[in-house]
């Protein structure tokens, strides 16, 4: 089983100044023990569990830019984009942009978004969910025809382009991987089966998660896709570090279900050195599932 670190707390001594500091050399250190993903968060304003927006929040993209001059080997995206953020195309010319300027490493987490404060904060329109999950599912037919072949239009229900031209292309084959996150049984699970070549689901009891493997398997079988393709990866759990014991089990739970990959973070005011302290648990991990 693989491990990857999740950056989502900003609130940390010194900030601002500090933060490209502590970023850098979270991602550094993370890479140094082993991690394999390094992600963000897509929001504009922090989320009420961490604060809320009254705390610090870097744009995403952006951050992932400085993230790849810091580092070699881990993946970099966020997880994940909000469908509602940003239009598709320019969503896929900037996850093409990272994954050029990072030698492949870019990949595009997305999901329908959810954290409406932000964006009546920012004034950026939200529509109902089922909208979002049209919105969505549109998206992800965008970037898979911008990072094809065929740089013709699209003409969706919401989004319609005249070409999807995308110049350069995407370093990676044959695309970004691309990650659809969320738990929901009748739409999430489905776009990924359709769309995806990961989920990214919560933690939660080993029995719920089976239940979701178990929902995600039967939308394989509707769509004629071969649930083996799919990477099952999740976020959370208890802390590598702090907790190694209870960690390690959860994951040996995770893992008897098919799950392969763990996101998690740092709490606390030191991120450089949790990252650094991850090195042993991430090779206890490599010897699970």
């Amino acid at each position: 089983m693989q491990l990857g670190v999740h950056f989502a707390n900003f609130t940390l001594p010194g900030q601002p100044g500090t933060l490209a500091t502590l970023l850098g050399d979270t991602a550094e250190a993370a890479e140094e023990s082993g991690a394999a993903w390094f992600t963000l968060m897509d929001h504009w304003f922090q989320m009420e569990q961490l604060g809320g927006p009254d705390e610090p929040m870097l744009e995403g993209y952006t951050s992932l830019g400085f993230v790849a001059a810091r580092t070699r080997t881990m993946k970099l995206g966020l997880l994940v984009t909000g469908v509602t953020y940003r239009h598709p195309g320019l969503l896929a010319k900037t996850v093409t942009t990272l994954d050029v300027l990072s030698q492949g490493r870019g990949m595009l987490g997305i999901g329908a978004a959810w954290y409406e404060r932000e964006h009546l904060g920012l004034g950026v329109p939200f529509p109902g969910t089922a909208e979002r999950f049209e919105r969505l599912e549109e998206a992800l037919e965008i970037c898979a025809q911008m990072w094809s072949d065929d740089d013709g239009p699209y003409e969706g229900k919401h989004y319609r382009l005249a070409s999807t031209l995308c110049n350069p292309r995407p370093v990676s084959t044959p695309r970004p991987y691309v990650v659809v996150g969320g738990v929901g049984e009748r739409k999430t699970l489905r776009l990924v089966t359709r769309h995806a070549d990961a989920t990214n689901m919560f933690a939660m009891e080993p029995a719920d998660l089976a239940h979701k493997v178990e929902v995600l398997h039967r939308h394989c079988e509707t769509e004629g896709r071969d649930p083996a393709e799919i990477q099952l990866t999740l976020v959370g759990g208890p802390d590598p570090v702090t907790e190694t014991d209870a960690f390690l089990r959860a994951m040996e739970a995770y893992a008897a279900l098919g799950f392969s990959h763990v996101q998690t973070g740092p709490a606390g005011p030191d991120p450089v050195g949790w990252a650094r302290d991850l090195a042993p648990v991430v090779a206890r991990l490599g010897g699970i599932g």
